[in-house]
């Protein structure tokens, strides 16, 4: 008990004191897991040979985590990403195992051998590149879905994979006699533990599919009528212990029948996608997610052999850099194949140009079935392990060079043919919302838009907009900002936002800039580029939440409308008081003059809510309709 509270104690410290660091010189909580390993591990020589028993173990994050995708898409989703999966995911496995293969053969590997390498290498790491993806905020994007979509192909292309190499172990079987048909061909266990090793073919394929219709009719119809009891319990650790025994009963079953744990549990979370408890399973599972996935890539870190790597360095470290440049190659020219313009295409190029963590399952696979040898299967994992751990740096390129850099030089954006008072800067939800208000009323406008694929289904739905980066001031002239009246900022790139807002309040003076902002730093930045109308996310929300909330309480209308004004007015002119105050050099800690007049803000709107000041404005606004009889407001939808 001793030792293993003294590993938890190790792995945990190493996790809370790296990953901060990192993150706080901005390289992302991935590589900080990644160093911590490697200073635990090789570094000091801490953990030692349980590190190798550990992954197993921690890899189940990577099974969460696909569920955890799997809930945020639903089948409709799925299904159109159809042409991604197989097009776009398929080529890339053929292209880059057939390469890879060719150059294995070139070396002096017997082919067998070179297959198994080239389909270890064509996977790239789910775990490392969903993780930062979400983080940095790219997941969204064009060139984060390509990524997204490829990674799920490649997590389906394992169950083939792990079924065809026993075969390269004895590549006479491959054009062998099977004699009696398809019921005499034997299943080959594809994954350790299964019950169909040495069965007919008949029986694997209706077990197989058996064990599917399980996974999806279970989800469309058992899970609801079960979590509904549960939920009945109010006990929120029935339904945690509910949402993880659910993971891992899925993984169990998939394990059972040869097939990949992750791939079932996606298949659940899409099916669940749907659902009322949606949100509740991803909240509960997230957490174990994140510590699972943070362990994994620990492990990783400690497991690398640095005595391998001092015998072979040059060797190893330039075959793994020849790994990634052949990937990186064929993800180029998909990426112009299927047009992912831009800084996307690099994005999808530099985030699956890796080995991933399903290479290690493979090449454990292939050393016990014989298919490669052993001593070759440790520098293989060790390439696996340097090109992951040479990811992180490769986005944090991508994100500090090229993205600034291609996306200043975007080719191929749609030719604008339309001119309207307003423009509109970004499409997601928040433009979205304003470009409907403005239509109905009789405005046109012109909607300009980076992602290319939301611009496609949009116009699918009769809504013109243009491609393009709208924080480049050509695309504004072009777009006719020196004959509009109002610009609408709602990118998602903060600092695109702030630069655009800089731009044309600068050079545009007389267009009204309307912009928003993600926080309340954020609108700070706005201000002082010149901004004026500015819009928090939440804020609007937030505000009516707080009117309903007191509403319920028992607050007549017209109290709650007037508090709800009364605090919006007093926020708006303390925010602007605050904004002259903040300076883009301190934090809001260390600025002394900002600190104290936020001090007194405070306590003033405290005192003005509680009745003790009267703003007069709002004491001479007309009165409401009384509420119905007896008291309560009527029963109206929330806006």
């Amino acid at each position: 008990m001793e030792g293993f509270l003294f590993q938890a104690f190790i792995y945990l410290v190493a996790a809370v004191v790296a990953v901060p660091i990192a993150n706080r010189l901005g390289l992302g909580s991935v590589l900080g897991y990644l160093i911590a390993g490697i200073v635990i591990g090789p570094l000091f020589g801490v953990v030692g040979a349980e590190t190798q028993d550990l992954q197993h173990y921690a890899e189940f994050g990577v099974v969460m985590m696909l569920f955890l995708i799997g809930l945020e898409l639903e089948p409709k989703a799925l299904w159109a990403m159809r042409l991604r999966l197989l097009g776009l995911g398929g080529l890339q496995i053929g292209l880059t195992t057939a390469l890879i293969m060719a150059a294995g053969i070139t070396f002096g590997l017997y082919w067998s051998i070179a297959l198994a390498v080239g389909l270890t290498f064509a996977l790239s790491s789910t775990a490392i590149v969903m993780q930062t993806l979400g983080e940095k905020g790219l997941t969204r994007t064009d060139g984060g879905r390509a990524t997204f979509s490829v990674l799920l192909a490649q997590d389906i292309a394992v169950i083939p994979m792990l079924a065809l190499i026993p075969l390269l172990a004895a590549p006479e079987l491959m054009n062998a006699n099977w004699g009696g048909g398809i019921s005499d061909i034997r299943f080959a266990a594809s994954a350790e533990g299964s019950i169909l090793e040495g069965q007919p073919g008949w029986i694997v394929t209706l077990v197989l599919l058996g064990s599917v219709g399980i996974i999806v009719g279970g989800g469309h119809y058992l899970t609801r009528p079960v979590f509904r009891f549960l939920a009945l319990a109010k006990l929120p650790e029935i339904f945690t212990a509910a949402a993880l025994l659910l993971v891992i009963g899925i993984a169990l079953l998939m394990t059972l029948v040869g097939l990949s744990p992750a791939l079932g549990t996606f298949l659940a979370g899409v099916v669940l996608a749907n659902s009322e408890y949606r949100h509740e399973l991803e909240a509960d599972i997230e957490p174990f997610k994140g510590l699972l996935l943070g362990l994994f890539f620990i492990t990783v870190g400690a497991g690398i052999d640095f005595d391998i790597l001092a015998e072979q360095a040059l060797l190893v470290i330039g075959l793994t850099l020849g790994m990634m440049l052949i990937k990186a190659a064929v993800l180029f020219t998909l990426a112009k194949l299927f047009r992912l313009r831009g800084s996307a295409g690099w994005l999808f190029t530099l985030g699956l140009a890796q080995a991933g963590e399903f290479g290690f399952v493979l090449l454990s696979f292939t050393t016990q079935n014989e298919v490669i040898p052993r001593d070759l299967g440790q520098t293989l994992q060790l390439m696996v392990t340097i090109s992951m751990l040479l990811t992180p740096a490769l986005f944090i390129f991508y994100e500090k060079v090229l993205a600034t850099r291609i996306d200043g030089d975007v080719p191929d954006e749609d030719e604008i043919d339309e001119s309207g008072p307003v423009i509109i800067a970004g499409l997601g939800r928040f433009g979205q919302v304003v470009n409907r208000m403005l239509l109905s009323n009789g405005h046109k406008t012109v909607v300009l838009d980076s992602h290319n694929e939301l611009i496609s289904g949009l116009r699918h739905f009769g809504v013109r907009a243009f491609f393009g980066d709208p924080s480049r001031p050509e695309l504004l002239l072009a777009a006719g900002i020196r004959d509009a009246k109002v610009l609408v900022v709602g990118v998602d790139d903060h600092d695109k936002a702030v630069e655009m807002v800089k731009y044309v309040t600068r050079e545009h003076p007389h267009v009204h800039v309307v912009a928003r902002a993600y926080d309340r730093e954020h609108v700070y930045k706005l201000y002082a580029a010149g901004a004026r109308d500015i819009v928090r996310e939440t804020f609007d929300s937030s505000v009516r939440a707080g009117r309903y909330a007191l509403l319920a309480l028992g607050h007549h209308p017209f109290e709650a409308e007037r508090a709800a004004k009364a605090y919006v007015k007093y926020d708006r002119n303390s925010l602007a008081q605050l904004a002259r105050l903040w300076d883009p050099d301190l934090t809001v800690m260390e600025n002394e003059a900002y600190s104290e007049k936020a001090r007194e803000l405070n306590a003033r709107v405290n005192a003005m809510m509680m009745g003790q000041v009267r703003d007069a404005d709002i004491g001479n606004e007309r009165a409401w309709t009384p509420p119905p009889k007896g008291g309560k407001p009527r029963d109206t939808p929330a806006e």
